[in-house]
């Protein structure tokens, strides 16, 4: 049995690329980008608010499908369009880690990103 399994969440993809949504090796898990990506459309709606909080949404349902919860993530990366948007970001932070003791560590880029994505997210968890 492989020790390496690729993750997908139904209705986000890399599009024609052949790159999973990421990866779990024994009980590390690592993520390719995550993008607002609303998996009913396959589509990153224009909405800054809206795809901010489909990152987060689609990085839980990224965990339950890799076997565990946010709890388990242990590094976030956010990839930003344009700083501005980093307000929106630290409101689904927020909600997502409320404990001031227990969230993940983080680091943001400013970066150019495609296909009118505002905010991505890569993240590495250890599942229990």
């Amino acid at each position: 049995m492989a020790r390496r399994k690729s993750i997908e969440i139904e209705g986000i993809t890399h599009r024609s690329a052949p790159i999973p949504l990421g990866a779990k090796v024994d009980q590390l898990v690592f993520s390719s980008a995550i993008a607002g990506m609303d998996p009913a459309s396959g589509e990153i709606p224009e909405d800054p608010v809206r795809q901010v909080e489909l990152v987060f949404r689609n990085v839980e349902r990224f965990m339950e499908i890799s076997g565990g919860t946010p709890a388990d993530i242990g590094r976030m990366t956010v990839y930003l369009q344009d700083e501005q948007y980093r307000d929106l970001v630290n409101e689904e932070w927020v909600k997502m880690f409320p404990d001031p003791e227990s969230r993940p560590a983080r680091h943001s880029v400013v970066k150019n990103l495609r296909m009118g994505a505002i905010v991505q997210v890569e993240i590495i968890a250890v599942l229990p």
